[in-house]
């Protein structure tokens, strides 16, 4: 190479480098959410989803034993009804035949659309925190939901949304709802499975 092609070449590798460095000092700063936030954000809405599942609005329809329960201490529900045919007791005790699709307050009877057990795939009753995430994922036992499916499921559907209007019991007492507000479990619901719906290892 020519002494003048190599005193060429130094001006514009000069020029390279300020113009690099006037780049790299002037990009806009990133600060990507850490692993470790979106695991406890993640962890704090699957609490919240749970302490609803767990509740005795829930789990007195997901028995492990084909018995509905009642009332917030889960007691077996009364006149001896069990599963029967398609979740809906037998012929002559259908839920249907008391239950109706509102609640009843002159009788104290609950009601909303489409009462009835949840399948005995989806059993709750007696299981932990972690298991009962990971029966509600598994399509096997879940009624063949991905998840946004699911998601649909546990935030609209009128059954599952009762649980906040539960009406009144016989003896005109109010029922408990949930112990989370209902817009905060909705909440709490679609940010967990945007998180990608992870089950915590320490439940």
């Amino acid at each position: 190479m020519k002494m003048s092609s190599k005193l060429l070449v130094i001006p514009i590798l000069l020029v390279a480098g300020i113009l690099l460095a006037f780049n790299l000092n002037n990009s806009p700063s990133y600060s990507p959410v850490t692993k470790d936030f979106k695991s406890a954000n993640s962890e704090d809405n699957f609490n919240k989803m749970m302490d609803v599942l767990m509740s005795p609005r829930c789990i007195n329809c997901h028995p492990n034993d084909n018995i509905p329960k009642q009332g917030d201490d889960s007691h077996p529900h009364y006149f001896g009804m069990s599963r029967g045919e398609n979740n809906l007791g037998y012929q002559a005790t259908k839920c249907t035949t008391c239950h109706q699709s509102e609640n009843n307050n002159y009788s104290g009877v609950p009601g909303a659309p489409e009462w009835s057990l949840a399948p005995e795939s989806m059993k709750w009753e007696g299981l932990t925190r972690n298991e009962i995430a990971e029966s509600m994922l598994d399509p096997k036992r879940n009624g063949g939901r991905n998840h946004e499916e699911l998601m649909h499921h546990l935030t609209e559907h009128e059954l599952v949304l009762w649980a906040w209007e539960p009406g009144v019991r016989a003896d005109g007492s109010q029922r408990n709802p949930p112990p989370v507000p209902l817009d905060e479990y909705i909440k709490a619901v679609k940010e967990w499975f945007e998180d990608g719906a992870n089950i915590p290892s320490n439940q």
